[in-house]
């Protein structure tokens, strides 16, 4: 398995498996950072966010839809992506640190729990969802 640094990245696909990216950890930024490179975009997301993300999927107990948003649109009640961008998340709002660029963690963020074994995703062309392991 990658080391999820710069230089050894994960290589992760969006949950349809439409498109590549990768992720990496920056835990010397201030705050700690996990970088996402998609094509020649680059969105940065707290390094929390991945436990959070666990500990809040594993208290819902059941599969939840991903509802990936831009930060200019809203996000459905009761998905992963709202839960993102939520007061009411440990963070008390947005995990994306890079403003105009802070959405789609519900796009880019299950496929990283999946790969380091802390959650199962359906990978359909649309509505998918996750669930914690």
């Amino acid at each position: 398995m990658p080391a999820g640094t710069k230089d050894d990245p994960w290589m992760l696909r969006t949950p349809p498996g439409s498109s590549q990216y990768t992720m990496y950890r920056d835990p010397d930024a201030e705050p700690p950072t996990l970088i996402c490179q998609v094509g020649t975009t680059k969105l940065s997301y707290q390094l929390r966010a991945v436990e959070d993300l666990h500990a809040w999927l594993q208290q819902q107990a059941d599969w939840v839809p991903l509802g990936a948003a831009d930060e200019n649109k809203p996000a459905a009640d009761g998905t992963v992506e709202a839960w993102g961008r939520s007061s009411d998340n440990p963070v008390g709002g947005w995990y994306g640190l890079r403003k105009g660029y802070r959405g789609r963690f519900g796009m880019y963020l299950p496929p990283l729990l999946e790969e380091l074994g802390l959650a199962e995703l359906t990978h359909d062309a649309r509505n998918n969802r996750m669930r914690a392991r």
